[in-house]
């Protein structure tokens, strides 16, 4: 009789295992596949390349591991993306309104861009708390409408534009280190921090965990998950602004496309539970990172780039699968 509880928790104790360390070892596997059949892998360029196309969608999938944290989902990011690298040209070309300086123009366009995804981030928080709606249709709202908004803003031309002091957030560097890597490890360590170190953090959980017993208990469920979308939108709005300094162009047609998708895909595989009540925020990074270094193991192996595609989506049923298996355990 005593065998089959001890069973389960052994079962459960390796599909935890799995969830939690399953992608850092993934990761580790990639990188020793390249080391022995990528030339150049350890190169600083390649180092260069892999860290600045993945700091974007660690920062969107950054506040994504919050939201899907709370039980929720936001397909919103990618608009929220283009709407603020539409506004930012506006802002410090002074199209909008003329700046006494153009230094001024850049700080209210690295400031006022994304507040307004912010703000965005906080409407999809009302629709779900105030309306009832449910996540999914209601950032698929903003999904729709919000590329919308960006074209409208931008009368659906592309903006180009030359301005070093704004496309230092994408191009710059400290030490020899891309700024956008920096402002990513300072996103992924707030969440962290806060995710293991506050209330907010610990509501958070319980709400994705089980959100009556969590209002039951005194949590402000609406606030909290108000506090995630919002998040969520302000990672975006960086987000948008770093890929638009980076390609010296804003382009409200293909800012931010597909975004949403990688993000998830980045949560999912680095362990966090797509059914809410866990976040593993460092898995997200990681996550990342292996999406990230499939795409280029395939690519600098000689596999067309449509396959990363098939792998990725591999990726998440594996995921989604050991998930599963946690439930079940």
């Amino acid at each position: 009789m005593s065998a089959v509880p001890a069973t389960k928790d052994t079962g459960t104790r390796l599909a935890d295992l799995l969830l939690r360390h399953g992608a850092l070892i993934a990761l580790g596997l990639l990188v020793l596949f390249n080391l022995f059949f990528t030339p150049n892998f350890l190169s600083w360029q390649t180092l260069n390349v892999n860290l600045t196309q993945v700091a974007g969608i660690v920062i969107v999938a950054t506040g994504m591991t919050l939201v899907i944290a709370t039980g929720g989902i936001d397909l919103s990011v990618g608009s929220l993306m283009a709407i603020s690298g539409a506004l930012a040209p506006l802002i410090f070309l002074g199209t909008i309104l003329p700046m006494p300086t153009p230094l001024l123009g850049v700080a209210l366009a690295f400031i006022v861009p994304v507040l307004v995804a912010g703000l965005f981030g906080a409407f999809n928080g009302f629709l779900i708390t105030r309306f009832g709606i449910q996540p999914i249709i209601a950032t698929l709202i903003l999904f729709i409408a919000g590329r919308g908004i960006a074209q409208v803003v931008t009368n659906g031309n592309l903006q180009s534009f030359r301005n070093p002091d704004f496309q230092v957030i994408g191009l710059g560097r400290v030490f020899g280190v891309p700024v956008q890597v920096i402002l990513m490890l300072v996103i992924v360590g707030f969440a962290f921090w806060l995710m293991r170190r506050t209330l907010l953090g610990r509501q958070i959980l319980a709400v994705g965990g089980n959100e009556k017993a969590a209002r039951l208990s005194g949590i402000p469920v609406k606030r909290v998950k108000m506090a995630v979308y919002i998040f969520s939108g302000l990672c975006a709005g960086i987000a948008g602004l770093i890929v638009i300094a980076i390609n010296s162009a804003s382009d409200a047609n293909l800012v931010g496309i597909g975004m949403e998708l990688d993000a998830i895909a980045a949560v999912a595989v680095g362990g966090t539970l797509l059914a809410g009540g866990r976040a593993y925020v460092g898995g997200t990074l990681i996550g990342a990172l292996i999406i990230q270094l499939v795409r280029y193991t395939l690519l600098a192996n000689g596999v067309p780039d449509a396959a990363a595609l098939i792998v990725k989506a591999a990726l998440i049923i594996l995921a989604v699968w050991l998930q599963g298996g946690m439930k079940r355990a």
